[in-house]
């Protein structure tokens, strides 16, 4: 099978990233990925958090495929993947990142109790107010007006990885963020690495072979297909109903045919999974679909 068609499944698709580095067994990868953007070694990391339900996925109740990941036992992690820049989104990052440094304290506990929470943004866009930054990896703290070595307190961390600002740096020879930059490099084009560069990272390499793995899988290219078409659903909605202004019906009208969209996308799973001989159970938890549904598509495919 030929994988550069699969142009869907690559790193920047959010459910092809979050496949890659969510998953638990793939520990290794994401913890290099993590200390690369941290600068610090991690010694473990927890990732029994990242459950995919594809039939919520697939049904469109998933917004966010965020990885949540804990480091050193005691350290929140969220890793997320934005590939379209969407308003508001530095607003969106200080309320996301208070809600996951609220939840580390249960109703009685002391506030000592809390735990230091990083939030990371990887994104294919350059973001509107950091412009004047030409670093493609910026690091975020509560810091003094005056005394900027001052920081307040070290339970708040956010970290922006700008990926298009990687391809216009002049000067890649950072030593500092070396690592980061391959790891960049992998998420912009992976079919850009070189063997060399892969050697040098057995981790990469790994990731590479994960990536692989899913362009030969069609079940795997029809999920990333649809997160795709999410994507570019919610940009189309967005830019003719709410910035043109138009009326509540031609609003509904927009939303149906997202809804048809979506339910041919589930039908072509649901022919794929058959034809890989998968039990109409299976396919009907996945999927959503009835086992009536299902037996008709079995009845055309015959017919």
């Amino acid at each position: 099978m030929n994988i550069e068609k699969h142009t869907a499944v690559v790193p920047t698709n959010d459910y092809v990233f979050k496949k890659i580095f969510g998953q638990v067994g793939n520990e290794e990868i994401t913890k290099d990925l993590v200390s690369s953007i941290i600068g610090k070694k991690i010694q473990n990391i927890n990732l029994d958090g990242n459950t995919i339900l594809e039939k919520e996925l697939i049904n469109g109740k998933i917004g966010i495929l965020d990885i949540k990941a804990t480091l050193d036992s005691n350290i929140i992690c969220d890793i997320e993947m934005q590939v379209e820049n969407r308003k508001d989104i530095e607003k969106r990052l200080m309320y996301y990142w208070s809600k996951l440094y609220s939840k580390g304290i249960s109703s009685g506990k002391d506030y000592i109790t809390l735990n230091k929470t990083i939030l990371i943004l990887i994104t294919k866009f350059e973001m509107t107010n950091l412009k004047e930054i030409k670093k493609f990896h910026t690091e975020w703290k509560i810091r003094e007006k005056d005394y900027r070595k001052t920081i307040l307190t070290e339970v708040f961390e956010l970290h922006i990885i700008e990926l298009p600002k990687l391809e216009k740096l002049i000067n890649k020879n950072d030593k500092k963020e070396e690592k980061l930059m391959l790891w960049a490099k992998f998420l912009l084009n992976p079919d850009s690495m070189e063997e060399e560069e892969m050697k040098e990272n057995k981790d990469i390499k790994k990731a590479k072979e994960e990536l692989d793995k899913m362009r030969q899988d069609e079940y795997e290219e029809r999920i990333a297909e649809l997160m795709e078409k999410k994507i570019m659903d919610d940009k189309a909605r967005e830019a003719y109903v709410y910035e043109e202004g138009f009326d509540k019906g031609i609003e509904e009208g927009i939303n149906k045919g997202i809804e048809r969209g979506e339910k041919n996308a589930i039908i072509k799973i649901a022919k794929t999974m058959l034809e890989s001989g998968e039990k109409i159970e299976n396919i009907v938890k996945i999927t959503g679909l009835t086992r009536e549904e299902i037996e008709d598509l079995i009845r055309k495919n015959i017919d």
